[in-house]
């Protein structure tokens, strides 16, 4: 499998370049820190090279909070429509842009490679990551099934828990360039937050995922 790509690499080294002028005193703090350090150092430079820039501010529910609603929401009977975000990175450049992460439970047949949709024609990459994931540039998603002590019934049957990450771009910006390189940085700062909940709820296996995201592509299902 393939663990780092070229093209992400140098991705990310030429977003640090462009932030490399950057600095001083009153620079916000790193995005990892703001997202109570749910982003791997790969993920930092990530959202730094998505958002041409590490200053950036932060919103979101955070870790602790958003592991608090998945059990809370599994106990119950029903679930409440929507979901906080996670975590949100926005920066004040011009254009301002933003990286959206949000997590919660989603039904275990609720996937994207269903059959029913031709995601390739519309740009959408498939991943072997998880029990699936894929990506587009607008955003990127990821599915995983967790076995925790700490989510009611899921040692009978894995919880099936969704995360997405979706890139906020101005009125009169652009997204990202439509590139690999693009897909596989959404998915690196999506992997990177995703670990630590799966982590913080004491997942078995880490719900299957890896320590490094994986970027190995494959066809989705009824693809030529």
């Amino acid at each position: 499998m393939r663990r780092v790509s070229a093209s992400v690499s140098t991705a990310l080294a030429l977003g640090l370049l462009l932030t490399a002028c950057g600095g001083g005193e009153d620079q916000a703090s790193p995005p990892a820190q703001k997202c109570d350090e749910t982003l791997a150092p790969a993920a930092v430079d990530a959202v730094g090279s998505l958002l041409g820039t590490r200053e950036s501010d932060w919103a979101g529910i955070g870790l602790d909070r958003t592991v608090d609603v998945l059990i809370e929401d599994q106990a119950r009977e029903g679930r409440p429509p929507g979901h906080p975000s996670m975590c949100e990175v926005t920066t004040d450049a011009s254009p301002k842009s933003g990286i959206d992460v949000d997590v919660w439970l989603n039904d275990s047949g609720s996937l994207y490679d269903d059959g029913t949709t031709k995601w390739w024609n519309q740009g959408r990459s498939l991943y072997a990551m998880g029990r699936e994931a894929s990506a587009d540039t607008k955003s990127a998603a990821l599915f995983v099934g967790c076995s925790s002590p700490r989510l009611k019934g899921s040692d009978k049957q894995p919880t099936s828990i969704g995360a997405e990450l979706k890139f906020d771009k101005p009125v009169k910006g652009a997204y990202p360039a439509d590139t690999p390189a693009t897909r596989e940085a959404y998915l690196t700062v999506l992997h990177s937050v995703t670990l630590a909940v799966v982590k913080e709820l004491g997942c078995e296996n880490n719900a299957g995922l890896p320590e490094t995201p994986v970027f190995e592509t494959r066809k989705w299902r009824g693809q030529p």
